[in-house]
C-alpha cells in the first residue's frame, strides 16, 4: 500500500458572495450621505463664523462653569455614595420598617424627575422660610448652590443604593457558604469577599450614574447656579450667537468621553484577572 508523500498547495478561500444592493442598503447609505453633508455644513458655518474675540471674553466663564459643575458633580457622588450604603441595606433588610421607607424612598427619587425634585427643594422648601428660620437652616436653603448639592445627592443616592443592593444580590450564594465553612465573622466576609466582588459588578453602572449625572447637572443653571449651562446662558443673553451653546456642548462631550474612556481603563485593570 503506498503512501503519497506530496501536500496539495495551499489554496485560496472560495470568494464571498455579492451582497445584493437591496432598499434598506440604499436607504442607510442615503441617512448617512445626509448626516456626513450635515456635520460638514455645520463645521463650515463654525469656521465661518468663529469670533475669536467672544471666545476670548467668555473662555474664562466656562472654565469657572465648568469647575463648578465637576465640584456639584464630586461632591453629590460622594455623599450618595456614602448614604447608599445603608440605604442598601434598608432595601435587603425582612424588617418591613426599614425595607418599606428605604422602597419608597428609591421608589420617589428614581421615577420623579429631577429637575421636579430639583424645584421641590429650591422653591418647596422656600416658602418655609419662616420655619426654617425658626430652626437655623435657612441659611442653608436660601442657597442655590446648597439646594442643588442636596438634590443631586438624594437622587443618586437611590440610583446608587439599587446598583450596590442589585451587585451584592448578585454574588453566588456559594460565596456565603465558602466563607461560612471557614469560620470567617460576617463582618470580614461581607467586606473582604462579597463587596469587592458587589463592586466590580456595579463598576459599569455607576459610571453610567456619574455621566447622567454630569449631563443633567446642566438644570441648576436653572435656579441661578452659574456651572457651565448657567455661565452659557449668560453668554448667549449678551451675544445672542448659537456658537455659545456649540462650545458648552463640546465640553460636556469632551468631559463625557474622557470619564468613559477612564472608567474602561479602570475596569479593565480592576477585572484583569477574569480574562482568559
Amino acid at each position: 500500500m503506498s503512501v503519497v508523500s506530496t501536500l496539495l498547495p495551499p489554496q485560496a478561500p472560495p470568494p464571498v458572495p455579492a451582497r445584493p444592493y437591496t432598499l434598506s442598503r440604499f436607504v442607510g447609505s442615503a441617512a448617512l450621505g445626509i448626516w456626513l453633508a450635515l456635520a460638514v455644513g455645520i463645521f463650515l458655518t463654525v469656521v465661518g463664523g468663529w469670533d475669536q474675540a467672544k471666545f476670548s471674553r467668555y473662555a474664562p466663564n466656562y472654565l469657572s462653569g465648568l469647575g463648578v459643575t465637576l465640584l456639584l458633580v464630586a461632591i453629590s457622588i460622594t455623599l450618595g455614595g456614602i448614604v447608599s450604603l445603608p440605604l442598601a441595606f434598608a432595601r435587603m433588610s425582612k424588617n418591613k420598617f426599614l425595607s418599606w421607607p428605604a422602597y419608597a424612598y428609591v421608589y420617589f427619587f428614581r421615577g420623579t424627575p429631577l429637575l421636579t425634585q430639583l424645584f421641590l427643594v429650591y422653591y418647596g422648601l422656600g416658602s418655609f422660610s419662616a420655619e426654617l428660620k425658626a430652626m437655623g437652616l435657612w441659611g442653608f436653603f436660601r442657597d442655590a448652590w446648597n439646594c442643588a448639592l442636596l438634590t443631586f445627592t438624594l437622587n443618586t443616592a437611590a440610583y446608587q443604593a439599587e446598583i450596590l443592593r442589585g451587585a451584592i444580590e448578585s454574588v453566588p450564594r456559594g460565596q456565603h457558604e465558602g466563607a461560612a465553612s471557614l469560620g470567617l465573622p460576617e463582618r470580614v466576609t461581607f467586606f473582604k469577599i462579597i463587596l469587592p466582588q458587589a463592586l466590580i459588578v456595579a463598576l459599569r453602572p455607576y459610571g453610567n450614574e456619574i455621566i447622567l449625572m454630569i449631563k443633567g447637572s446642566a438644570i441648576v443653571s436653572i435656579v441661578t447656579v452659574f456651572d457651565l449651562m448657567g455661565e452659557t446662558r449668560r453668554a448667549f443673553s449678551r451675544t445672542f450667537d448659537y456658537q455659545t451653546y456649540l462650545w458648552a456642548a463640546l465640553l460636556y462631550l469632551l468631559i463625557v468621553e474622557l470619564m468613559r474612556n477612564v472608567w474602561a481603563w479602570l475596569e479593565a485593570r480592576l477585572t484583569r484577572h477574569l480574562k482568559r
